[in-house]
């Protein structure tokens, strides 16, 4: 329906009413008169007609959308009547010299019930009950009856597609107990789920409390996936209310709602004065935790973003989304080079002058890593170690290597690299003007290299779903907040740190699969887990820190200080020199050696050297 018909719809509504309320008004009042020769009720009518229609349309009665009506369009149209037989009672009043209250109040009552009745038969017509067999829709239970429950309720009475019937609100709220919203009875408490879901042969549940914590968010759905059940959940209340999303945006819950962590709140004045106007290069910008660093880095406004990466594709995806979200005033620059290649590295440092750099790229991959360690060494290691020391040679203001909770007592290449790349930065900040630090933390769900993506695949494939060993642990955070706490611990930087973030209680990986095999919408009993055995340089348990670098003070929330010593100049430039002309197993057995031996044994850091500088940085 057009607008101009809609408004002549509604004119010519409004127009019969008036005509049968005041008709009706006096034919009860006045039964025995000779209505249509009432100079009384002409003069009534015609005031009544111009009245209304101008009050009505002041107040929005002609464009409001009465499918949605509710107390407040009420509102309005007492409002719009109540001034209407104001103008009325004046007019009387002049005409006659006398009011006549019985009629007028009872033709402002007949008004207001014709209209609010023509306008609400709208908003009955809309919410009508679906026709579609109710054999085809999903039982649904609805968490929470507050207004994003009874909001979700109203769309999936209106909305037949979404093939859902809700049947039960489950609160935690007593006062709601026993009562009816929308015809649906109000249960509880929460903690009744799988009793209340079993007795009323449920199908799926949709949590609809948005405002619960992430901690809190994690037991309520533990709770209800352990009905077996399909667990859904409704978009956050801030999303909602600014429409990033809408409510019809029901999703599946994810594995990270299990999490229970809460999110941490970043220091935004800080940040947007370190970040806002400045040059900002991320390596690895084509990876998960790269391309979330640019994304998280865009929101803090800097003047150019340089995205490098070895990768053509994965640079070529992160860019095209980039620039479609991001202000236009940023200037995004991709660039495409190899950390290996230490003259373009040194060139795109050198042309662009970042004022911070991220340095994410990095193999990370462990049987991989272990039965290539030459790339290890060429990647991890002296890749670190070339865009560590252009952004010393170039005065690059701060440099933040992204670090891994493999690097703490290695058994395997990928940690023993990364732990040794560490302590090339740690030796730079020494006597550079760069501010150089490491951030270390567990593994991110969801990213390319992390078992999620592997589990989603394996069940989708019917199972079975493959474990090394029962007792694996992990620490797991999400992508999104890793990528926030590395920006954050940059900040914090004063020169040599390790920060360590906090990740939380560890995580059993069999829970982990049991868990989404449980939101994949299957029993345990039909996806098979099976083990495999533990493969070569894995862990049963990951540690973030070393006993003896353990700091129990936080700097800031979820970020630690490690403290994590460098060993000597001298030695780390005898090894660099080395490292190259080794066998595999040489390799091996010196990086291991490196990064495991005891702390006593640790060589203590000599003054600066000269004869180990090649070209402004390490040899």
């Amino acid at each position: 329906m057009t607008i101009t018909r809609r408004y002549t719809s509604l004119f010519l509504i409004d127009s019969l009413i008036i005509l049968s309320a005041t008709y009706l008004c006096y034919l009860f009042l006045l039964p025995f008169d000779n209505i249509m020769s009432n100079r009384l009720l002409v003069l009534m009518t015609v005031t009544l007609f111009i009245a209304h229609h101008s009050f009505a349309w002041h107040y929005g009665l002609y464009r409001k959308v009465w499918a949605y009506a509710s107390v407040h369009e009420l509102k309005s149209i007492v409002k719009a009547v109540t001034l209407t037989m104001f103008v009325a009672t004046v007019m009387q009043y002049i005409q006659t010299g006398g009011v006549f209250v019985r009629i007028l109040a009872l033709t402002w009552m007949f008004l207001i019930l014709f209209l609010g009745a023509s306008r609400f038969s709208f908003r009955l017509y809309h919410e009508r009950e679906p026709r579609k067999s109710e054999g085809q829709l999903s039982r649904t239970i609805v968490v929470g009856a507050g207004e994003a429950g009874r909001m979700i309720v109203r769309q999936m009475k209106q909305n037949p597609q979404w093939g859902r019937k809700p049947i039960l609100f489950i609160d935690d709220d007593r006062t709601k107990w026993g009562l009816e919203i929308f015809g649906l009875g109000v249960a509880g408490p929460i903690s009744e789920i799988p009793r209340l879901a079993a007795h009323n042969e449920i199908d799926q549940i949709v949590i609809a409390i948005p405002s619960l914590s992430k901690r809190e968010m994690a037991e309520v759905t533990k709770l209800c996936i352990e009905t077996g059940l399909k667990v859904q959940t409704i978009p956050r209340i801030e999303d909602l209310m600014v429409g990033k999303v809408k409510v019809s945006d029901i999703r599946d819950v994810k594995i990270e709602d299990l999490l229970g962590r809460e999110e941490v709140r970043l220091d935004m004045e800080a940040l947007t004065e370190k970040i806002e106007g400045k040059s900002i290069m991320v390596t690895g910008a084509g990876g998960s935790i790269g391309s979330e660093i640019c994304r998280q880095i865009s929101v803090f406004k800097p003047a150019r973003l340089l995205l490098l990466g070895h990768g053509e594709n994965s640079i070529y995806t992160v860019d095209r989304e980039l620039r479609s979200k991001v202000p236009k005033e940023i200037d995004i620059v991709p660039i495409i080079a190899d950390i290996q290649d230490r003259e373009r590295i040194f060139e795109m440092v050198g042309k662009f002058k970042p004022d911070i750099i991220y340095h994410a790229a990095a193999h990370k991959h462990v049987p991989l890593m272990e039965a290539n360690p030459l790339e290890a060494v060429k990647n991890n290691i002296f890749g670190t170690k070339n865009v560590a020391e252009a952004a010393d040679r170039h005065g690059v203001g701060n440099f933040v290597m992204i670090s891994t909770d493999k690097a703490v007592n290695p058994p395997n290449i990928m940690g023993a690299s990364k732990r040794f790349a560490e302590m090339i930065v740690q030796n730079l900040a020494v006597s550079s003007d760069t501010t150089f630090a490491a951030v270390r933390f567990g593994n991110v769900l969801g990213s390319r290299g992390s078992v999620v993506p592997l589990f989603r695949e394996q069940i989708a494939k019917g199972g079975p779903v493959t474990i090394t060993d029962p007792k694996m642990t992990r620490y797991f955070m999400t992508i999104p907040e890793a990528s926030r706490l590395v920006i954050q611990a940059g900040m914090l930087a004063s020169g040599g740190e390790v920060f360590v973030l906090d990740m939380g209680e560890p995580v059993k990986i069999v829970d982990l699969a049991r868990n989404m095999i449980r939101l994949s919408g299957f029993e345990e009993d039909e996806i098979q887990i099976k083990y495999t055995g533990m493969r070569p340089g894995e862990k049963l348990y990951e540690e973030l820190l070393d006993p003896s670098e353990i700091q129990s003070e936080k700097v800031f929330a979820k970020i630690h200080i490690g403290k994590a010593t460098p060993i000597s100049q001298v030695e780390i430039s005898r090894i660099l020199k080395k490292l190259p002309e080794m066998e595999e197993q040489e390799i091996r057995d010196t990086l291991l050696k490196l990064a495991n031996r005891p702390k006593e044994e640790k060589v203590k850091e000599p003054a600066w050297q000269e004869e180990w500088k090649i070209e402004g940085g390490l040899a």
